[in-house]
């Protein structure tokens, strides 16, 4: 994943987070891969000239890269939810 290049980048330009932007490109890197394991799945149903080990793998990856975004997201809730407990 490309998620370092996203938070070192420097001068995000129109009021934009690093944070926001970071976030953005994982959504979207996840969509992506869901998107090509879809499409590498049709390809075997239909018979195509797929590998089946290899829309194991899109699939796979595709898997893991929906739960590791559900997992940063229940730690940014944790986290929210805990400077709300907060005493000021």
């Amino acid at each position: 994943l490309e998620f370092r290049r996203v938070l070192f980048r420097s001068g995000v330009g129109g009021g934009e987070s690093v944070f926001q932007s970071f976030l953005g490109e994982m959504v979207k890197e996840v969509s992506a891969k869901q998107a090509n394991a879809g499409e590498v799945m049709k390809g075997v149903m239909a018979g195509g000239n797929v590998p089946l080990h290899k829309a194991m793998i899109a699939v796979e990856e595709a898997s893991v890269s929906f739960q590791l975004m559900v997992e940063v997201r229940n730690k940014l809730l944790e986290s929210y939810q805990e400077l709300m407990r907060m005493q000021v």
